[in-house]
């Protein structure tokens, strides 16, 4: 299996092009582009039974291929957050969801100034704490500052809200939360892959997106919409990508399909 995934982007078609834009023209504000379609080193081998496929049959294909997995500890999580979440330009430090800040390895705790291990499908929703499985799943657990951690608790995700303050940028209100720009999409499809790899066979609950917020603890996160949009504003980046590849060779071996192919979350959903 190749150590780095080969992605290359094809062109939509002139037609779909055009038809694009004359729809933004007719609407009163612009909507996100969808994902183009794209094409990886993994299409052939780990991918091959979901590849052309649609809807709920290819929901269904990817969790099968997904659900093989090798489950690891939730104290072994923080030793693994510090190699898939490595800052490129200082190896001694992570980069934090939400804020963006680098911060050293050695400040992982409890403490306010610390980084601990946040559960983007916040534990809450789908009551799986943080038991082996959905619990400790590194496809959706990120390094975050313990204050803006808190803060976000278990919100649903939406756009708008106040400031957080050191978020970077991140946004709250009552009943939901804003990642900054930079993570919309990383957020997005962390909470996807969920929502396929935990569909309610193996003893966890079957986790969904909808359009709620306020979800509180059924096993549901908000608003699909929006996350659907964050998902097309912000195409995977190299940090994340990389990071999909060290879970996949390294601890999990099991791969973010919306990393690999965004476009899939529009196919699906």
């Amino acid at each position: 299996m190749p150590a780095t995934q080969i992605r290359t982007r094809r062109w939509k078609t002139v037609a779909l092009a055009t038809s694009t834009v004359l729809a933004a023209l007719a609407l009163p504000t612009m909507t996100a582009t969808p994902a183009g379609a794209t094409t990886t080193a993994y299409d052939t081998t780990y991918y091959k039974n979901a590849v052309g496929k649609t809807g709920t049959s290819l929901k269904s294909s990817l969790h099968t291929i997904i659900s093989s997995q090798t489950k690891i500890s939730y104290s072994a999580v923080w030793n693994a957050l510090k190699v898939t979440d490595q800052d490129p330009n200082n190896s001694a430090n992570v980069i934090l969801l939400y804020s963006g800040v680098s911060r050293s390895k050695s400040l992982n705790g409890g403490d306010v100034g610390d980084w601990n291990r946040e559960h983007v499908w916040a534990k809450s929703h789908g009551d799986f704490g943080e038991v082996t499985g959905p619990g400790t799943d590194l496809h959706h657990l990120r390094p975050a500052d313990v204050t803006v951690n808190s803060i976000r608790g278990n919100l649903d995700f939406d756009n708008g809200g106040s400031t957080v303050a050191n978020g970077g940028g991140s946004l709250k209100d009552s009943d939901s939360f804003e990642p900054r720009d930079a993570d919309k999409g990383d957020v997005a499809r962390m909470i996807l892959y969920m929502a396929v790899r935990y569909e309610g066979d193996d003893s966890f609950a079957d986790l969904e997106p909808n359009e709620r917020v306020n979800n509180g603890s059924a096993p549901n996160i908000g608003k699909l919409s929006v996350l659907k949009q964050w998902n097309d504003e912000d195409p995977p980046s190299a940090f994340e990508e990389k990071r999909n590849q060290k879970i996949y060779d390294t601890y999990q071996h099991n791969r973010n399909p919306f990393i690999d192919h965004p476009e899939w979350v529009d196919a699906i959903w």
